[in-house]
């Protein structure tokens, strides 16, 4: 097994982590912190990189090929996230630095928000909360905030992965109908506990025709931009609710937009926005049957201090000349 080099390394963190992580990484580098709540420019984010050896990044810093190149020094990105669709992973590669990611360990926490924004949204709980703390609750009603019905209802899940697994298996405990989206060249692989009662795997336009709450799980790449369009939207069942858990790109937000405005969609509950944050000004805010979270889908204490563990253990992995454990790119050829 290789042996950590003893030469003292320069790792960038771009915005404050876990306590424990940063200690454990502080023991085997120089570590400079951005203390900042925002996220580097990126002037600053290029000008750290040029004497860094390691980055530990978070999905809002955008690292493209040209910051790649005035970095002669950087062995590896490790990225606080699953996704690394704000990296330019292939220029990376072509470098010499691995990217690192963080899988795994948001998987429940994701699932749990996205579940809630499904209950949130069907129930309009945020929108009944409004009318309380506006003095709007004069009494009980029998049509008063009705809202959909989540129990025996079908939820439509766009992809099966870690997270889209355990939506359905979420779903199964309230006694939902699961349909998935049927991959084109492979099937899921069974997961440990069990086979979520009957999951359907079915083509785009059925499950779309067939949902109650279609939820997003896919990654952003070319392919998946705009997944969600208006003809996504028209196929849906009149009054279905749209959740996205996973990139705000993957929906056309201008056609969702339409949609809720015309009433055949009924509603949305959205993690994530195109872009990030939304503007104030977006005319989504102004829809009360949207809910909007600040992509918080891993904010849980626990998921967030096992990102930044593993975050670490990648950076760490490479200094030792490993490969990371969790690559996004593992045929990187390592930078000497």
């Amino acid at each position: 097994m290789p042996r950590p080099s003893r030469i003292r390394r320069t790792v960038f963190v771009t915005r404050k982590i876990d306590a424990g992580a940063l200690k454990r990484l502080r023991s085997a580098a120089r570590v400079l912190v951005w203390g900042n709540e925002m996220p580097p420019p990126a002037s600053a984010l290029r000008s750290a990189l040029t004497n860094s050896d390691a980055v530990l990044s978070m999905v809002t810093d955008r690292i493209d090929a040209r910051m790649l190149a005035n970095a002669p020094r950087l062995r590896v990105i490790s990225n606080l996230a699953v996704g690394v669709d704000n990296i330019e992973v292939e220029a990376a590669t072509r470098a010499g630095i691995a990217v690192g990611h963080t899988p795994g360990v948001l998987t429940e926490a994701t699932a749990d928000l996205g579940f809630g924004l499904l209950m949130a949204t069907a129930r309009r709980i945020a929108e009944a909360d409004r009318h309380v703390r506006a003095g709007k609750w004069r009494t009980w009603g029998p049509m008063v905030m009705l809202g959909r019905d989540v129990h025996s209802s079908t939820l439509g899940l766009i992809g099966f992965g870690a997270i889209g697994q355990a939506m359905a298996r979420r779903a199964t405990g309230f006694g939902m109908r699961v349909l998935f989206l049927r991959h084109p060249r492979r099937t899921p692989k069974p997961v440990r506990d069990g086979n979520f009662a009957g999951a359907v795997a079915v083509s785009l336009r059925t499950l779309l025709a067939r949902s109650d709450y279609v939820s997003i799980h896919v990654p952003l790449t070319p392919k998946t931009r705009h997944m969600i369009g208006a003809r996504e939207f028209a196929l849906m069942k009149p009054g279905a609710i749209l959740i996205n858990t996973a990139r705000g790109p993957i929906v056309d937000q201008a056609a969702m937009l339409a949609a809720l405005k015309s009433g055949r969609l009924g509603g949305a509950g959205l993690d994530v926005t195109d872009p990030e944050p939304i503007s104030r000004r977006d005319n989504l805010l102004r829809l009360d049957n949207v809910v909007i979270t600040p992509h918080i889908g891993s904010a849980s204490i626990t998921a967030r201090a096992s990102m930044a563990a593993i975050a670490v253990d990648n950076i760490l992995d490479t200094f030792a000349g490993r490969v990371p454990r969790w690559c996004a790119n593992p045929r990187v050829r390592l930078r000497p």
